[in-house]
């Protein structure tokens, strides 16, 4: 299988009034298409940095970071980006937040992608709250609005910056688990930056993880559940080994 997503020897430097700090010194690997994969490392390490550096919002300082053999340009709609928390507008209904992406593509008169957004909305048991707004939704329903409203837009990879930590652990759980099957029901490559190793060895087919700042690739874990969800994973035998090994390398 291609690879689908490549950093090649990512460096960047933040820049201060006193001086210039190292984030990120030469980050290499990659991701497979329709693999989905999580950054784990310490505090602070540069995660998000990385993620910024993958959406466009910051340049690396050296290296690059290519998307289907292509460079990352600033605001690439071939990327969607998943936040902290859902970000929902309390005004709008949920359809309205759902269109909301293309409303500022100005395709929101476009009938296959509105047909899309609808479908999506019926397949995972969102269509019946069309119209109601985001308080009357739990919190693990805002989350798939959320991913159903990037998901519109039909990117080819998807960012995820610790979407669950909003969320109490029952809850977080349930929806780890929707998720993760939405994702690959879509077929979609994804990135998790995420500070729960529980949480990336649940859902990820691959682990990176990074060292500590300046942040570089410390070990790369292939995971393998033979096709269970992020619940009975944490059910398995081999659970708690993968946890060993992946927290021996972080402290």
């Amino acid at each position: 299988m291609k690879n689908l997503l490549e950093y090649k020897n990512v460096s960047y430097f933040y820049q201060t009034k006193e001086n210039e700090v190292k984030a990120l010194d030469n980050v290499t690997f990659s991701l497979k298409d329709k693999d989905f994969t999580s950054l784990v490392g310490p505090s602070g390490c540069g995660k998000t940095t990385l993620l910024s550096l993958t959406c466009g919002l910051l340049t690396c300082s050296s290296g690059e970071i290519l998307l289907d053999d292509k460079p990352i340009k600033k605001h690439d709609d071939r990327i969607g980006y998943m936040f902290q928390r859902d970000h929902l507008f309390e005004w709008r209904t949920i359809w309205q937040n759902i269109i909301l992406g293309l409303e500022i593509q100005k395709k929101h008169k476009d009938e296959k992608l509105l047909a899309f957004a609808e479908d999506l909305l019926k397949k995972y048991d969102l269509y019946t709250f069309k119209n109601k707004k985001p308080r009357q939704l739990s919190g693990g329903m805002r989350q798939r609005v959320a991913l159903i409203r990037t998901l519109v837009l039909n990117p080819t990879l998807l960012l995820l910056d610790e979407p669950f930590s909003a969320l109490d652990f029952q809850t977080r759980l349930k929806v780890c688990d929707d998720v993760f099957e939405i994702i690959k029901s879509e077929q979609k490559t994804a990135l998790l930056v995420t500070h729960d190793i529980s949480e990336a060895l649940s859902m990820s087919d691959r682990i990176v993880v990074l060292t500590k700042r300046p942040a570089s690739v410390k070990e790369i874990y292939d995971i393998s559940f033979e096709g269970k969800t992020p619940l009975a994973r944490r059910e398995d035998k081999d659970f708690g080994k993968y946890f060993e090994m992946i927290w021996r390398n972080l402290v």
